[in-house]
């Protein structure tokens, strides 16, 4: 894994690692490159059938488990269950294009992609203060930008930038580090009718300054980098990965 090769290969031995969200294409990715770096990974998704498909993955350093994130009695048993944690991925989102113009979809796209990130951060961090460990928001390039077919993504992801600064504060006194990446233009399920047309692909390549679309695996070595003793004084921080982007 090319996206590893820059760090100690054991660099995370000993250390669990949860990634939820880990079945989706980031997710799964940020996983695997944990394990590769010596981690001990549990990746959640939101369903048996999302956990299933991800089954050929599996392996010695890494399992996956459902977890429902909108069930706070549910997370609170998860982590309960936990004997030990030092990093906390949120990487659990959806997107409703169009549809997020209804008051009941808005309000389940902010439950999943913001509720659910402050959800995950309470139950884990009596875990992660034991092991002075930390966490890693997923934020979105939509952080500082706006599309007006998904105004609950666009809201979601940019409030994860408040609460990864207000997390920060919150958790920094007990040795618990608190940071977020901005993913852009990523090939994955989730971009494919943007990439998939070329018309579409083209313009989005363009305006970013690498001059091409972002891969899963462009996420992992900024991810580790922020998780790992490299990083020990860096909190509050939302590190874009979008190729430029945002700033194009």
């Amino acid at each position: 894994m090319k996206e590893t090769e820059t760090f100690n290969a054991g660099l995370f031995s000993g250390r669990t690692v949860l990634v939820s969200g880990g079945t989706g294409g980031i997710g799964s990715a940020l996983a695997e490159g944990f394990a590769a770096a010596g981690a001990s990974v549990i990746a959640t998704g939101s369903s048996q059938n999302r956990v299933t498909a991800a089954w050929p993955k599996v392996s010695d350093r890494l399992r996956f488990e459902q977890l429902d994130v909108r069930d706070a009695a549910e997370v609170d048993t998860f982590f309960a269950k936990l004997e030990r944690l030092d990093v906390l991925v949120n990487c659990q989102g959806v997107a409703r294009p169009d549809a997020e113009w209804n008051e009941e979809t808005f309000l389940e796209v902010m439950d999943i992609n913001l509720n659910s990130a402050m959800r995950l951060s309470r139950a884990a961090f009596p875990l992660l203060k034991a092991t002075g460990g930390s966490i890693i928001n997923l934020a979105s390039m939509l952080s500082y930008l706006a599309d007006d077919s998904v105004p609950a993504y666009t809201a979601s992801k940019t409030g994860i930038v408040g609460l990864t600064r207000a997390l920060a504060h919150k958790y920094g006194r007990d040795g618990v580090r608190v940071n977020a990446v901005a993913p852009g233009y990523h090939k994955t399920q989730m971009t494919q009718p943007l990439w998939s047309v070329e018309a579409s692909a083209g313009k989005i390549a363009e305006r970013s300054a690498l001059k091409r679309w972002g891969t899963t695996g462009d996420l992992i070595g900024p991810v580790l980098f922020l998780a790992s003793p490299a990083a020990e004084f860096v909190t509050g921080v939302t590190l874009p990965v979008d190729g430029g982007y945002h700033v194009g």
